[in-house]
């Protein structure tokens, strides 16, 4: 029965949306518009980039940026209050396995997500961390997710041999403190903060580790129905993010500032620009599909998928091909270089030491930029708030 809920907190949250106004007519056939999925989070910068830098004009497209909440994206997409977007592939694959009607069409970063042990504790392998308590920002969120699948494939069941206990994803480290949690899961920037503050070890890292570090953590998804009727237009639209993807690798400090300035996110731009720093984004087609063949292999063994499920059959019918989508196209896409929109490897853990000397009050942005977004205030919107066209946001800001 437990494992049957962990299944469910990864499942589709029903039919029936709550948020993101529903809207199930596509956007017309034959048009240039697009409509572009958001939530306010640190990794969505290429959608930013895309729109702020002209990319998606460039491909001839008239996009409209649908800022949704996190409880109901899923469902959103398939019934077409948006057309496309990137997210997380372990976040979709359970709901695609059950029905839900959307297409992964292209990778854009690899991944964000760690299990960190304490460093007072004995825990220094993923066997280990059987029978401890381990903190999360909340069930079903990414790290969770990310822990089932690592748990499972190293045989230990995630409803039987855990304990989870949920915090706010800003007081993880205070969790470890305080001995209240064995062990943790978490996103970046928080992974890298707790390192840089001495409080854990890494025990399984999605950048560093196989299989993870040869997977795409997040991959450009949109409406089943719409990318079957506009083929063209879809691949334009990918094409825009893909080139957002490749701006953001070459300029993570320019897009972590543009993010902010903008108003996407609710963060400063030192600390967005840490967060930004170790996520990769080098977009591809063949490793897209191959990920998605891998996760689904792995997410069955950890009992995340049902047992009859063909996960061949699951990764084919996930990842659609789109014409002039190739990674030998990608190969000639070149973006501009902005003057001190870089951040070299060893700024990287110094801006994060920085933040941590910096920010240790449990200030607004800080706890806004940290927490899962599917979580309780100081979080985003009301869950049973509409999308809203960007335009619509700004005008009420």
């Amino acid at each position: 029965m437990i494992q049957e809920k962990l299944i469910a907190a990864v499942a589709l949250s029903g039919l029936l949306i709550a948020g993101c106004g529903k809207n199930p007519a596509s956007s017309a056939t034959h048009s240039n518009k697009v409509r572009v999925g958001y939530i306010g989070l640190t990794c969505e910068a290429p959608i930013y980039a895309a729109y702020e830098r002209g990319f998606f004009k460039e491909e001839g497209l008239e996009p409209e940026l649908v800022k949704c909440n996190w409880a109901t994206y899923k469902d959103a997409l398939a019934l077409g209050s948006y057309d496309i977007t990137h997210h997380l592939v372990m976040y979709f694959l359970k709901p695609i396995e059950q029905g839900l009607d959307v297409r992964f069409l292209a990778g854009i970063h690899r991944g964000c997500l760690r299990v960190q042990a304490g460093v007072k504790t004995n825990i220094h392998t993923i066997q280990d961390l059987k029978g401890k308590r381990i903190g999360v920002p909340g069930m079903g969120t990414p790290p969770f997710v990310f822990a089932n699948r690592v748990f499972g494939t190293h045989g230990i069941d995630a409803g039987k041999d855990v304990t989870w206990k949920v915090f706010p994803a800003g007081e993880l480290g205070l969790a470890i403190d305080k001995g209240e949690v064995d062990a943790v899961c978490n996103a970046e920037p928080i992974g890298s903060l707790l390192i840089a503050e001495g409080k854990v070890r890494n025990i399984a890292d999605q950048i560093m580790d196989a299989p993870y570090k040869d997977e795409y953590c997040c991959e450009v998804i949109a409406n089943g129905k719409w990318v079957d009727a506009n083929p063209d237009r879809a691949a334009r639209a990918t094409r825009a993010l893909l080139k957002g993807a490749k701006w953001v690798e070459t300029n993570p400090r320019a897009a972590a500032v543009l993010a902010v300035e903008k108003k996407y996110l609710a963060s400063t731009p030192e600390l967005n620009t840490a967060a930004l720093a170790r996520l990769r984004y080098i977009p591809s087609i063949q490793l897209a599909e191959e990920s998605l063949h891998s996760a689904s292999r792995e997410m069955k063994t950890a009992k995340m998928l049902s047992p009859e499920t063909d996960t061949e059959a699951l990764a084919k019918r996930a990842f659609m091909h789109l014409p002039g989508v190739t990674d030998d196209w990608i190969k000639t896409l070149e973006v501009e270089k902005v003057a001190g929109g870089q951040v070299s490897p060893d700024e990287d853990i110094r801006l994060i030491a920085e933040l941590v000397q910096k920010d240790t009050g449990d200030s607004c942005c800080r706890r806004k930029m940290f927490d899962q977004p599917d979580q309780d205030a100081p979080n985003l919107a009301d869950p049973d708030a509409p999308c809203l066209e960007k335009n619509t946001v700004a005008a009420k800001q």
